[in-house]
Parts: C-alpha cells; structure tokens; sequence
C-alpha cells in the first residue's frame, strides 16, 4: 500500500521578492532549488516578474511540503501564497528539477496570486503556455 505522503502531489504558490534583496538573489534561488529539487525528485517551475515569483512544485507529497516548508523561512520570498495544492495524475515537469523562465508582464503574476483553486492553476498553465519555450 502506497502513504498518501509518497503520492504524486503539486503545490502552486505566489510570493514576491523580500524588500532590499537583490536580483541577483533570484539566480541564486534557482541554482540552490535545482541542485535540492534532483536529490528529493521534485521537479516544477520557477516564473519570475523583476519582483514576484510564481512557482509549481511536484513530487512526492512529504518532498514537495518540505520544499514548500524551507521556501516559506526563506528571508528572500514575503508574501506567500500558497494557490492551489493537491494530488497529481501526471507531472508536468519531468524534464526539469527546475525550470526556470522570466515573465514579461508583471501583471500576469499579480492576477494570479488573487486566484485560487482551480481558478489558480488554469491561469497558471496559461503562463505557463506563454514563457516556455
């Protein structure tokens, strides 16, 4: 029998970059996030606007709510929101321990973090549609 905590699971979440931090600290996020995501077979997207982030998370569950446990303490994200969480058929993300992509509307990130649900991962893979390649 499979734990519920070894289920394929995703989380959605929006924050925004901690006053005073550098951008340069965003490259410094994914590099960290790529190297932990391949060790725990978490895989997702990172979107960053110049100020907010929006990022899907996916792995195991246990995997994916510690990843989402050390983001939350992370002195360079406020404001998180998680939008959408729950199980997953499928990953998205296979490919990526962790994609990264700019988003050229600031205000595409700023509509989703308003959205929730189901609400919230529609919009999401609508941005998703227009950053990746």
């Amino acid at each position: 029998m499979t734990s519920s905590l070894n289920t394929l699971y995703e989380v959605l979440y929006v924050s925004v970059l901690a006053p005073g931090a550098p951008v340069s600290a965003v490259a410094e996020i994914a590099g960290h996030a790529r190297a932990a995501n391949a060790q725990r077979g978490i895989t997702g997207l990172l979107v960053f606007d110049g100020n907010g982030f929006c990022q899907q998370l996916e792995g195991t569950q246990k995997n994916v709510l510690s990843a989402m446990e050390r983001i939350s303490q992370d002195a360079r994200h406020v404001q998180i929101s998680v939008v959408h969480h729950g199980p997953l058929t499928a990953r998205r993300f296979s490919d990526f321990s962790l994609a990264f992509s700019p988003a050229e509307d600031a205000d595409t990130l700023a509509a989703l973090a308003l959205l929730d649900g189901e609400a919230a991962l529609q919009a999401f893979h609508a941005l998703r549609a227009s950053v990746l390649l």
